[in-house]
């Protein structure tokens, strides 16, 4: 089972002034933060993209390949590329560039984007927002299987024996699915036989199991392998010596961050006993001890199967040393026994 870390690059929303130097050292501190997850053999590292005040990372690819050469085995992933809102030729090919300066540890993660920043920044409309994700990953996948591609849809302009490069080290490159919990999305993946990252960030898990017997389902009905198809849960979680260390740096933040986002969006504000709720022991967050992030792994593979597991550890902005503690417990003391108990 692979292991791993996302993130958004959370920064103070009201920096003022100093924003940009607050951002600086943020992203000084990301790139620490991947190093280390290389260094204490954690599998995955993804990076997402806002458009937001209150996160660093804009530009995923920027970031990748940054690491790319700071690190040595660490897969490194965008969670996610908001493909809606940008092009497929320039994603792949600043992907496929990625791929080489890593030596072939790339992955894309596409999905529509859990805010909508991004569509008016760049043009396009919100009436549009699941025909371009639907355009926009046909054309990328078709970017991937043939070096000259003809193509022609509605929102782009087409490409008539047009030829993309660079061309990448692994072939495919990675792409994989992003979905937040709907059914169609849980289809569109399946019956194109793509992987898919199923982010789980409030509620039981559990419920989430029939969207996994969906998608393996749906894969079947379309002719593809659904045991060989991977399958990623991408949750909210925090690692520290104890579990009461766990709580007391991981929930300032998230209150405020998910209080904020919910006004956003029309959601109550989060309470204490919600948050307890979440990192119980069936709960969606992956909070507190070493060993009770272990028993939460194995008890979601479990339910799911799946064979990959993120885990974002900056649920708000988050002191970088307690942030590299997690990293490295998750490492040194996690990551040893899941994989253990999920060896085949």
């Amino acid at each position: 089972m692979e292991l791993g870390v996302y993130t958004f690059a959370e920064v103070e929303r009201d920096a003022g002034s100093e924003r940009a130097a607050i951002t600086a050292e943020r992203l000084r501190h990301l790139m620490e933060e991947i190093k280390l997850a290389d260094e204490v053999g954690l599998d995955v590292f993804g990076v997402g993209e806002h458009h937001r005040p209150d996160y660093a990372i804009s530009a995923p690819a920027v970031i990748l390949a940054a690491a790319a050469q700071v690190t040595k085995k660490i897969r490194l992933t965008s969670a996610v590329t908001v493909l809606s809102s940008d092009d497929p030729v320039r994603v792949f090919q600043d992907f496929a560039t990625i791929d080489l300066l890593s030596g072939g540890r790339v992955e894309i993660m596409a999905g529509r984007g859990s805010f909508i920043e991004s569509f008016p920044l760049f043009g396009y409309d919100l009436q549009d927002y699941d025909a371009l994700f639907s355009e926009k990953l046909d054309l990328l996948l078709k970017l991937r299987a043939s070096e000259r591609v003809t193509w022609e849809g509605m929102l782009r302009a087409p490409l008539d024996n047009l030829a993309v490069y660079p061309r990448p080290l692994q072939n495919p490159l990675p792409v994989w699915i992003a979905v937040g919990g709907t059914p169609e999305s849980v289809m569109r993946a399946a019956t194109l036989g793509l992987p898919m990252a199923l982010a789980i960030i409030g509620g039981m898990p559990a419920r989430f199991a029939p969207l996994i017997e969906l998608y393996r389902d749906t894969a079947r009905k379309a002719g593809h392998n659904a045991d060989k198809l991977p399958v990623s849960i991408n949750s909210h979680g925090f690692i520290a010596d104890t579990t009461q260390e766990a709580v007391e740096i991981a929930y300032p933040p998230y209150v405020e961050v998910m209080g904020r986002i919910g006004k956003e969006r029309g959601w109550p504000p989060p309470t204490r006993r919600q948050f307890d709720a979440e990192r119980s022991p069936k709960g969606a967050m992956l909070l507190g001890s070493p060993q009770e992030v272990i028993d939460k792994i194995l008890y979601e593979r479990e339910l799911f199967k799946h064979d990959r597991m993120l885990i974002q550890f900056t649920v708000g902005p988050t002191p970088h040393d307690k942030v590299m503690r997690s990293i490295e417990l998750f490492g040194t003391k996690v990551a040893p026994v899941v994989r253990k108990e999920t060896a085949d």
